[in-house]
């Protein structure tokens, strides 16, 4: 109103010097002789001032309906998008918003009388709106010919707003990584929350808005979808047994340091080729904790052989071969392999020579107990673990066996040092590899991968929803995230994709995703992350060759990554979802311009202006803001 009020003085201004002109013109044509001429002009004098005054009210009237086309547009969307479908609700929304939307223009009075908001079948809202405009100009100009005009002129508009013209189908992609801690999540957590409440609308027909969240770190917690999704792990077999001696204990009353050195022990009992571990001498402790083969000398002596790796070679026992004077104690036992290992029996163990098998819950022997172990098979209801440097004890009772296969409850392995390490199975789960790697087919035909987190880099707490129209569920699960683990983000982007994918109904029947049809309905994927994609997996475990901040290498596998960078994973599967029509946008949140994730994100989105690198909490609020209006917005048809 302010420009309409500079025009209106502006046109005074032009006025009074037109005034002034028109009096030094009248007086000119009072000194002519002519008469008729006079007359003629004093005549037409007020109808033409009438018409020039009269111009300027039709202006601000002009300038009054474009701003009133906006305020009602504005008061009409916010009618659609409220949850009411009756007219006298839909009213009572709107003039709220249009009084509020016309307070910046005091010079104009709202016919409330003939504003209307009414909703035709088809779900388009249809508002009427008149104003009345004060004719200020004509009539302080030329009473009374200003009263031609009526005091005032009234202005009216139209709106109309599609409520929803197809239905929606939105994943959202979360990072909750060790690095989005702090105020990162807690910018996350409004934006993420603000979205919902512009994406899901209220009012669920005839068209309906619906919201899938993935959380991820490490990988993507399904929670108790994980079996149908990977399938259900191998579970244990049962042990009921575990011995490595035979015998009782014989006790050692010395050894000499000499080459090689003698053992001496009362009535051993031990026979040449025997093997035994010795443990617990005092001064020479060099000898303890080994497996050796014994050389009889006699009834109270033997001397010792030990494996070099290619046949058992004499102990020497002197101190140009390291080893300190014997002092007192030490005892040494019969054992049943030649590497002293222990032999579990377990039923039915599933096992062969070089697997690998997890043991637990043995009692008595309890040493054995919580490690992971490379295996020989013995008998289908016997192996040996390959391990030794330990005092077992005796077996008591019970146990458990896991094998320590891709797929079982339990994945022990070897990491990049060729230690063994024994990680348990997680809800979270892993890339799909093979001919399906990329694409939504079902995951009935084509498992997705196991997930085995370690207690420092673990699976997320927070699990997977499928698509749900219930705000308060979706910024419940929002509200509830927590930030922990290194970055997954091609298993996020995988899961955004399968959310809205009819394929992956069977895994939530009462979640699952329309038929892809772009007349009816839109689906879209909005894939978040702070940074770069780190950790891709072999075998279920993170690979030996993930980027810096994957977490470090005692807990990786000794293979590269099947699929290779996730990166690239995630390009593909972007490709993927981008060729069903489905809508890809990504926020790069507090991302580099020009960075590696920054050119990620940008070939991910379905074009530039699908692309978003917000600099500050603020900025992740605006950017979601408009992904959610890009996604919902009302379409104004008239």
């Amino acid at each position: 109103m302010n420009g309409a009020y500079d025009q209106i003085m502006g046109v005074f201004n032009w006025i009074r010097s037109c005034g002034r002109a028109t009096r030094d013109f009248a007086a000119r044509f009072q000194r002519e002789t002519r008469g008729n001429v006079a007359m003629i002009f004093s005549l037409s004098l007020p109808v033409l001032v009438l018409m020039t005054v009269g111009g300027v009210d039709i202006h601000r009237a002009s300038t009054v309906r474009i701003n009133l086309q906006d305020a009602l547009d504005a008061a009409t969307l916010a009618a659609a998008r409220s949850p009411y479908t009756t007219d006298t609700d839909l009213s009572r929304v709107g003039l709220a918003a249009l009084r509020a939307n016309l307070q910046a223009y005091p010079d104009i009075i709202l016919r409330e009388d003939l504003t209307t908001f009414t909703m035709t079948s088809d779900s388009v809202v249809i508002a009427n709106s008149k104003v009345d405009v004060k004719t200020l100009v004509a009539n302080i100009i030329l009473p009374p010919y200003g009263k031609f005009m009526d005091d005032y002129l009234p202005v009216g508009a139209h709106s109309e707003v599609n409520r929803s013209s197809k239905n929606l189908e939105v994943a959202l992609v979360l990072d909750i990584t060790g690095s989005m801690g702090g105020q990162r999540l807690t910018d996350l957590k409004i934006a993420a929350k603000d979205l919902v409440d512009l994406v899901v609308q209220p009012v669920q027909t005839p068209f309906y808005s619906r919201m899938s969240v993935i959380p991820y770190a490490v990988g993507v917690n399904l929670g108790s979808y994980a079996n149908s999704a990977r399938g259900t792990p191998t579970s244990y077999r049962s042990i009921t047994g575990a011995t490595w001696t035979t015998g009782s204990s014989r006790s050692i009353s010395g050894i000499t340091r000499a080459s090689p050195g003698v053992v001496t022990s009362s009535s051993h009992g031990f026979a040449t080729g025997d093997w035994v571990w010795v443990s617990g001498v005092k001064g020479m402790t060099q000898i303890n904790d080994r497996a050796f083969q014994v050389v009889k000398i006699n009834n109270s002596s033997y001397s010792l052989q030990a494996w070099n790796g290619s046949s058992w070679s004499t102990v020497n026992t002197t101190s140009g071969n390291g080893y300190s004077s014997y002092s007192s104690a030490g005892i040494a036992r019969k054992c049943l392999l030649s590497d002293c290992s222990v032999i579990v029996t377990a039923s039915g163990h599933g096992l062969s020579t070089n697997d690998y098998v997890y043991i637990s819950n043995v009692s008595g022997m309890t040493g054995i107990n919580g490690s992971g172990y490379q295996v020989t098979e013995l008998t289908s209801n016997t192996y040996s673990i390959r391990e030794n440097g330990a005092d077992w004890g005796s077996y008591s009772s019970g146990g458990r066996s896991y094998c320590g296969q891709y797929g079982c409850e339990y994945r022990v392995f070897r990491n990049p040092s060729n230690a063994i390490r024994a990680l348990p199975a997680s809800t979270c789960v892993s890339e799909r590899i093979g001919a399906q790697a990329y694409t939504d087919a079902s995951p009935g035909s084509a498992r997705v991968g196991f997930n085995y987190a370690n207690s420092s880099n673990t699976c997320p707490t927070a699990s997977i929803l499928p698509l749900s129209s219930n705000t308060s569920t979706i910024k419940n699960l929002i509200n509830s995230l927590s930030d922990d683990g290194s970055t997954a983000g091609h298993i996020g982007t995988a899961w955004g994709w399968y959310t809205v994918s009819p394929n992956f109904n069977a895994l939530w029947p009462s979640s699952g995703a329309g038929v892809r049809n772009e007349r009816d309905l839109l689906k879209a994927v909005i894939i978040m992350t702070d940074g770069d994609y780190n950790t891709p997996y072999c075998s279920g475990v993170i690979a030996q060759n993930a980027l810096s901040g994957s977490g470090g290498s005692t807990d990786k596998i000794n293979c590269n990554a099947t699929n290779g960078h996730s990166f690239d994973q995630a390009r593909a599967l972007c490709d993927g979802m981008k060729a069903q029509g489905i809508i890809v946008y990504t926020v790069g949140f507090q991302v580099s311009s020009g960075s590696s994730a920054a050119a990620i994100l940008a070939q991910c989105a379905t074009s530039a202006n699908h692309a978003y690198l917000p600099a500050s909490g603020a900025d992740l609020s605006d950017s979601f803001k408009a992904i959610g209006r890009d996604i919902t917005r009302l379409r104004i048809s008239k």
